[in-house]
């Protein structure tokens, strides 16, 4: 179980005191809030305690419940962009990112520093120098910024530099970090597992609910599945269920789920026309000397062909209105 308490409320000790009494082992995280995860079974005159204090474990919010995620994905006329490269690689590159997104009145930056990749060969992401190139970039144009977190032990740095924090699909089934994200008062953006359920992905993000952070962001990212021509198979349905289901806002992520450039516009629009709040897209100054996903990373022209698209969408929607 998970419990939620206030950083200066005088009821956590007496729970922590509680559990020590009992024996019972429990992990506690300390951040904005204090998350107390407990790992066995509780007695009711135990577990009232938490649920005296304000700190019982939360609940899956009611479709449409206001999070206060981000004014822009409140009730948005058109999915707001995020995009940027899969990897942070130098300060010329992000330099050259940021000013196109700034004169497009995009306000979204994405880029990993910490990079989890399949084969221990690949890039793995220049780390905390990563996170000071992209803000000392990003901050002064006024774009904010979105990276992915893999550790408990990245919290901290993440988050003195981002301002929604990832988790991607390799790490949705870490729950000791979702737990531990629950105690962090900013938006975390959790991407679907690539073999995971729809069930499984909302149960994931449950787990940074129930520490206290609403602040939630659903990815579609694509699924693993039977057919080779795509990297994985992009879920139009999940869209418009998870919406439903958890009334959280949902992002599509073409880009993962096609793995090739010449995908990513037919998806992402399908994407939008099925109701995505957001897309977040790979986007690089020089795709064929990219460090990573250099196959499925669209140049600048790529990139407003897809605002252009994206565009006469959204007046042949309004046409019909």
């Amino acid at each position: 179980m998970i419990f939620s308490f206030e950083r200066q409320d005088p009821a956590l000790d007496i729970f922590l005191q509680a559990l020590r009494d009992k024996g019972i082992d429990c992990e506690v995280q300390t951040r904005d809030r204090v998350v107390v995860r407990v790992f066995g079974c509780l007695d009711a005159q135990t577990e009232a305690l938490a649920n005296r204090s304000g700190g019982a474990p939360g609940s899956t919010p009611s479709p449409g419940a206001d999070r206060s995620i981000d004014a822009d994905f409140a009730d948005a006329a058109a999915p707001v962009m995020i995009a940027g490269p899969c990897a942070i690689e130098s300060e010329e590159q992000i330099e050259a990112v940021v000013d196109f997104l700034r004169r497009r009145n995009i306000r979204y930056i994405r880029g990993g520093a910490f990079k989890p990749r399949t084969s221990p060969d690949d890039f793995q992401g220049l780390g905390e120098q990563g996170l000071r190139i992209i803000s000392a970039s990003a901050r002064p144009a006024g774009l904010k910024i979105v990276t992915e977190v893999m550790d408990r032990s990245q919290i901290e740095a993440v988050c003195r530099h981002a301002d929604i924090l990832q988790v991607g699909s390799r790490s949705m089934f870490n729950y000791t970090l979702l737990t531990a994200l629950g105690s962090v008062d900013k938006p975390v953006l959790l991407k679907r597992g690539m073999a995971a359920t729809v069930d499984e992905w909302l149960q994931a993000a449950e787990y940074v609910s129930r520490g206290g952070n609403d602040r939630i962001i659903l990815c579609e990212r694509g699924i693993r599945t039977f057919e080779p021509r795509c990297r994985n198979m992009l879920d139009i349905a999940a869209i418009a269920q998870v919406r439903h289901l958890s009334g959280y806002p949902v992002v599509a992520d073409p880009s993962h789920a096609a793995g090739r450039r010449e995908l990513v516009v037919p998806l992402a629009l399908a994407a939008a026309a099925a109701g995505a709040d957001g897309l977040m897209v790979e986007l690089h100054p020089d795709p064929s000397t990219a460090l990573s996903d250099r196959e499925q990373a669209l140049d600048f022209d790529q990139f407003d062909t897809l605002l252009k698209r994206l565009a006469g969408l959204r007046t042949a929607r309004e046409g019909k209105a």
